[in-house]
């Protein structure tokens, strides 16, 4: 019994010194270790150093990117471009959404967040707070009591579809569900961190004469995506709002090739089935980043609900992650799969590009292919040559390389809807499907302007490793 007493002393005796404070420095605790999952779909791109520009002859003569040594810090990147069904899921959540505002706004309750007093909760804006859990299809009894299926925004059910469907004279289907893309609008939220790290623009303790404590402030501008300017209030006054419409821009089949016929991919690349595992093109620069914007919400509205840790922002590559990745940790390599060569042993081309004057077909594809068709690099990355260029985050300027940074170089320019033309170019990597062998080369830069659309661009998402590897 003696020892049961003691050994009950101890255990409380140590318990107690877990909370006693003994004036050391031993950091925040009871946090929990956190080991970032792989996320789905993505591959895993260590930190490194690599020889970044040409390592061969610049036979075209561009002078826009000059050999030199950078580091890069780890990054997730995804395995492919993104396909059709995959943008295909960001296009029906913005016609989701835009649905259930509406529907709340109309005042179905089914649609809108009730408190415990069963009435709806008004947001200060005067709209309705909307119930996101709701199903769009929902069961439920008509007025002779027997049960029906109700589609919200099915124009064939009646719905009109809150004007999310073509009517009357703009509807061309005989099956009349037509989405209304120009009314798939999404408006996001996104940080300059660049403006807001401008020494005039930080918050500093102002000490005033007369004044017993210093107060905080700011000082300075912020420049707003169109154009106008505005001093800065707070940290609020680096967050922009931006719009897009969302839909591919199915013409760009038709629009950039004269004299040629192509409205059977204008009408169908992007909403038949036999292209789903295609890569999305008809895509801008812009709306490449709205995608990611969602994509970052869409995963940390999960995360939150699950009361897990949120994650780092989906993004565009960089230009030197885009290259570090793509050479696949193989030093000086011409292309992503090393090598000089386009063909294999048994002489097949190992890419979706245009490999001879006129003859789009050798390679196997006429225009675009399935992503993953072709083999994939050291890092297992597919499609880095060839098939569609892609889009990064990086802003186009022949002299990036003599005056970026060698850690992370990155080059941004927020360019304003009344910038000049040359202000509004974004660089592009990879080659596609209609170029010649030489933009297939991992060094090679090309660019296209930031609010066009293209049937050969389109463009993969990555996140940034958390932590040091």
């Amino acid at each position: 019994m003696k020892k049961v007493l003691i050994l009950g002393l101890l255990v409380a005796l140590l318990s107690s010194c877990a909370n006693y404070n003994t004036g050391e420095l031993v950091g925040v605790q009871g946090r929990k270790a956190y080991i970032e999952p792989d996320p789905y779909g993505m591959l895993f791109i260590p930190t490194g150093s690599f020889t970044m520009g040409p390592s061969d002859q610049d036979i075209a003569w561009t002078q826009n990117a000059l050999a030199r040594t950078v580091s890069i810090d780890a990054f997730w990147m995804d395995e492919t471009e993104i396909t059709n069904n995959e943008y295909r899921q960001f296009v029906y959540w913005v016609r989701d959404s835009i649905m259930r505002k509406g529907l709340a706004a109309a005042g179905i309750q089914d649609f809108q967040h009730i408190d415990e007093n069963d009435q709806p909760v008004i947001l200060p804006s005067g709209e309705p707070r909307i119930n996101w859990d709701t199903p769009l299809d929902l069961i439920s009894k008509d007025r002779e009591g027997n049960m029906k299926t109700i589609v919200y925004g099915d124009p064939l059910s009646g719905d009109p579809g809150l004007d999310l469907y073509y009517t009357g004279e703009d509807q061309l289907s005989p099956r009349g569900k037509e989405l209304k893309v120009e009314n798939l609008i999404y408006n996001y939220y996104w940080v300059d961190f660049q403006q807001a790290a401008k020494h005039g623009n930080r918050m500093k303790l102002e000490y005033n004469t007369g004044d017993p404590e210093p107060t905080v402030t700011y000082g300075g501008q912020v420049v707003r995506p169109d154009g106008t300017r505005e001093d800065v209030e707070g940290r609020s006054s680096f967050v922009n709002k931006d719009w897009v419409m969302v839909y591919p821009d199915t013409l760009c089949w038709i629009a950039d090739f004269t004299y040629s016929y192509n409205e059977p991919m204008a009408t169908m690349y992007f909403w038949h089935p036999s292209y789903d595992n295609y890569p999305v093109v008809g895509v801008s620069w812009k709306q490449a980043n709205a995608f990611c914007s969602w994509r970052t919400s869409y995963l940390n509205d999960a995360l939150f609900k699950s009361d897990l840790p949120l994650v780092q922002d989906y993004r565009l590559p960089m230009e030197a992650e885009w290259e570090f990745a793509a050479r696949g940790n193989l030093e000086h390599s011409m292309y992503p799969w090393g090598g000089v060569y386009l063909r294999n042993k048994i002489g097949c081309f190992v890419a979706n590009f245009k490999p001879l004057r006129g003859n789009y077909v050798d390679d196997g594809a006429l225009a675009t292919e399935r992503v993953a068709t072709f083999s994939a690099n050291e890092y297992g990355l597919y499609d880095m040559a060839g098939n569609v260029a892609e889009w990064t985050i990086s802003a186009y300027d022949p002299s990036a390389y003599v005056f970026s940074a060698t850690l992370n170089p990155d080059y941004k320019y927020n360019a304003k809807p009344n910038d000049p033309p040359v202000m509004k170019r974004k660089v592009i990597r990879g080659g596609s499907w209609k170029d010649v062998a030489r933009y297939l080369q991992v060094s090679v830069r090309d660019y296209e302007y930031q609010d066009t659309a293209k049937s050969y661009i389109g463009f993969r998402c990555v996140r940034s490793y958390l932590g040091t590897n």
